[in-house]
């Protein structure tokens, strides 16, 4: 199944459903398939941000925005994983492990604190017996070369940047269950 919003088995909502409908492009990696589960190395406790390439952004990027988002985290406000803002439109994939708190290879790109507390990508750790959860990652493109996101912003932030300057959008998902 490829569609993170219409799996049962996940019981959150689709987080970008409320959010203006904006064109996709290609979005791959070579650590997970659409839909798939995450290898050890990328789980929590592991924190190794996998491999994100993309191409075909719409005309007018000028820079990218990565986010990771579980929306069936045990809260009201889903979780956030990993939020990277001012990626050059250049920049056409992040390499495997390039999350850390800088963005490695990528200059002038922000890492932002996720709800873990770390700056950083953190990697999923569902709540033991909570059953599956869904992590999106979405690649933005951006109409302007810096978004003014300070440093100590949450990604909720970032996300409210977004919503006004993103001109397209695509998702790439897997999911990851602790029984």
């Amino acid at each position: 199944m490829n569609s993170y919003a219409d799996d049962p088995r996940f019981p959150g909502p689709d987080p970008y459903a409320p959010l203006k409908d904006l064109p996709s492009f290609d979005l791959r990696s070579d650590d997970l398939d659409n839909g798939g589960t995450f290898a050890e190395r990328h789980l929590g406790g592991n924190d190794v941000s996998p491999h994100l390439a993309w191409s075909g952004l719409p005309e007018g990027t000028k820079s990218i925005a990565v986010t990771c988002f579980d929306p069936d985290a045990p809260t009201a406000a889903g979780f956030w994983h990993w939020a990277v803002l001012n990626i050059p439109a250049s920049v056409t994939e992040l390499a495997t492990g390039a999350g850390g708190e800088t963005v490695e290879g990528v200059e002038g790109a922000l890492s932002l604190v996720g709800d873990s507390g770390t700056r950083g990508y953190y990697g999923p750790q569902p709540p033991e017996g909570h059953g599956p959860h869904r992590y999106l990652f979405a690649v933005h493109a951006v109409d302007v070369e810096e978004l003014d996101v300070p440093a100590d912003a949450s990604p909720t932030v970032l996300g409210f940047n977004l919503y006004f300057h993103s001109i397209g959008r695509a998702i790439l998902w897997g999911w990851h269950e602790n029984p």
